[in-house]
């Protein structure tokens, strides 16, 4: 989390540095106009700016996840520079529109506008096009204002279904490519020649050219892969699916990491699910286990049958067990256990030295799941602690700490409900854990 909350504080501060380079934010002569263009050049760049890169990571790249350790990751920046433009386009949104409704009112006048004096350079005839472009570019800036901040806001709503999320989310990569234009035509000049100018046309491109991977869906295209439903075994209490999926062309994937997955043909959008089996090379199957937690996964135990097609893109994900404490404990709670599923093959199949601990909390649970459970934990030589809610207390951050030999030796692998996670994350922190040392997966991807 800190690496996140370190490249968010960067980009804000590295671009409103740039930006301080090459303008005043205190103009001679100061006045309300005066002041109200400055402002509008900032936030204009700075929010267009933190878009460009929420569209980079909009479009799922891998070779991105060493730096922000993981997809996961990722998705909590995305939304974070999306809450982040969010307010600077608001604020950007107020001074221009905000300062025409002041002086409609008679609270503000407004100055006679002078023309802008072109220079005799190569760059007056662009720059005069530009200018010509202006009233075109405003309108079409304030009508795609006005969607992103809708598309946004529905982003944020969490009542509102994952699978009407993905498909609203989407089409704030036409109004990012509306504003782009908005941004090319009213940017400063002056700005293209100097640093600021040259970051933003960067980010513009990256930012136009990952907006069009996502409106004709080619982000991700290269690592989706055809599979065939092997078995689909519904979960008994818990109200899930346990999928094997046959999977010819896939390359591998690490215990701990995830795929997006839909049935071909199928119009829903892919969802994420962690892989619960350890990769086989031999059999190329993939497994997941699947609990009903919103209207669509509520379906899939009915809709995905042995033999369908299946699409699954990826892997992805950082959550892999990689590290060098002598005692790992790892903490799931409901159907947060499937990752640690594949990490007990993986630990089957190869020898480890680390002690490990694994605790799983859970009000239901499958029979047949539970069995197996107890099943790899002795394969793979570690201890496991169970933990019905239902029929005994809760788990509680004692209970776990109690098993830790060395904390300053010791990591810690949660997936499971993000309160609880929180929770005991502080409370091994004022143990004296260091915070990297507790590795926590994000799955919420909104």
């Amino acid at each position: 989390m800190k690496n996140i909350k370190f490249l968010l504080w960067g980009v804000l501060i590295g671009i409103s540095a740039l930006w301080f380079l090459a303008d005043d934010l205190i103009p001679e002569p100061f006045t309300y106009f005066s002041f109200r263009f400055v402002v509008n050049q900032y936030t204009g760049i700075l929010s267009i700016s933190l878009m460009s890169i929420a569209m980079l990571l909009a479009t799922r790249p891998r070779w991105l996840e060493n730096y922000l350790n993981g997809l996961d990751k990722g998705y909590r920046l995305h939304k974070w520079l999306g809450i982040s433009a969010l307010i600077t386009a608001l604020t950007h949104f107020w001074f221009t529109h905000g300062t025409k409704w002041m002086v409609g009112w008679g609270w503000l006048e407004r100055p006679l506008r002078q023309r802008q004096r072109l220079g005799q350079n190569a760059g007056a005839g662009l720059e005069q096009w530009l200018g010509g472009m202006r009233g075109i570019a405003e309108s079409i800036g304030e009508w795609a204002f006005y969607l992103a901040l809708i598309l946004m806001i529905v982003s944020l709503v969490k009542k509102i279904p994952y699978r009407w999320f993905v498909k609203f989310h989407k089409w704030l990569a036409a109004a990012y490519l509306a504003l782009v234009f908005h941004s090319v035509v009213l940017i400063k000049f002056e700005y293209w020649h100097q640093p600021i100018g040259w970051v933003t046309a960067v980010l513009l491109t990256v930012g136009a050219v990952s907006a069009l991977l996502i409106l004709f869906n080619l982000a991700g295209k290269k690592i989706r892969y055809q599979g065939t439903i092997r078995s689909a075994r519904p979960l008994q209490k818990i109200d899930g699916l346990d999928l094997t999926i046959n999977v010819p062309t896939w390359q591998g994937h690490k215990a701990g990491q995830f795929a997006f997955v839909h049935a071909l043909n199928d119009t829903e959008k892919p969802h994420p699910f962690s892989f619960a089996s350890a990769w086989d090379p031999a059999s190329r199957d993939i497994r997941f286990c699947i609990k009903a937690l919103g209207d669509y996964t509520d379906t899939l135990a009915q809709r995905w049958k042995a033999n369908d097609k299946l699409l699954i893109e990826g892997p992805y994900g950082r959550f892999t067990f990689a590290d060098d404490a002598q005692q790992q404990i790892w903490i799931a709670t409901g159907i947060g256990i499937t990752p640690f599923m594949a990490r007990l093959e993986e630990l089957a199949q190869s020898t480890h030295k680390q002690t490990v601990d694994l605790f799983y909390s859970y009000r239901e649970s499958d029979p047949v799941l539970i069995a197996e459970l107890q099943q790899k934990s002795a394969e793979a030589g570690i201890n496991l602690h169970l933990r019905c809610s239902a029929e005994q207390s809760r788990l509680t951050s004692a209970d776990i700490i109690n098993t830790v030999k060395d904390l300053t030796k010791t990591s810690f692998w949660y997936c499971g409900i993000s309160a609880f996670g929180d929770t005991l994350c502080k409370d091994l922190c004022r143990q004296g854990l260091p915070a990297s040392r507790f590795h926590q997966e994000l799955f919420e991807m909104r």
